[in-house]
């Protein structure tokens, strides 16, 4: 059996990588893993509440998937097909467990906040402000919250949404406006108040320590 090199492997696309595995480089199904890892967990995210166990529906729908592979047909994308296989084992999982999804913002874990290298005040700056959109994403009805992380956050076309969720493209539409409009109405209420200011309390304090040792 021949086997792909290192630098072929840079440039395969889902169908050739799930056409490779299928023949018998089981190691490149790695790859699909990492690249789908963000989209996955977020769309989780609109379902589960906590990590540990959106984690094993992640792991679930890839074994699913590759269980599957050879049932997989090129009419839509892969990671549409994947994602259609995500989201049925995170509705599977609620109707066993009958829980609600996100009855908690504090047990939402941050993922890929500033990085380390950043200045420490825009650190915490920005681990402040995304809590705050978290927290506004969070307070939307689910099937606007879903569309939204689809389509504005996973950059997932109307077509994909429509195939993934199994809606019509104007409905699709519809929910992705709704959702940007109750966004844009529950940030107005962050904006306007004081919390924001907390924000540069860091910096502030800085320039205040800095002029009175000058004085």
């Amino acid at each position: 059996m021949q086997t792909t090199t290192a630098a072929e492997r840079t440039e395969l696309t889902d169908e050739e990588i799930v056409s490779l595995v299928l023949s018998g480089e089981k190691q490149l199904y790695e790859k699909i893993i990492r690249k789908y890892n963000p989209r996955l967990y977020r769309i989780g995210m609109t379902y589960v509440k906590r990590d540990a166990e959106m984690e094993d529906l992640m792991q679930n729908a890839y074994i699913k998937a590759y269980e599957h592979l050879g049932q997989f047909q090129n009419r839509s994308g892969f990671g549409t097909w994947l994602t259609r296989i995500f989201i049925n084992e995170c509705l599977q999982f609620l109707k066993k467990e009958k829980k609600t999804a996100f009855d908690s913002i504090n047990e939402l874990s941050m993922k890929n906040v500033a990085s380390d290298h950043r200045a420490p005040d825009n650190v915490a700056m920005n681990k402040e402000l995304a809590q705050v959109l978290e927290g506004a994403l969070l307070e939307l009805p689910e099937k606007y919250r879903l569309v939204f992380v689809m389509r504005e956050m996973e950059d997932m076309s109307v077509a994909e949404t429509v195939e993934a969720l199994d809606l019509s493209e104007s409905n699709v539409k519809v929910r992705l406006n709704r959702a940007k409009t109750m966004l844009r109405d529950k940030l107005n209420q962050y904006y306007k108040s004081e919390q924001v200011f907390s924000f540069y309390l860091t910096r502030c304090d800085r320039v205040v320590n800095n002029v009175m040792a000058a004085i």
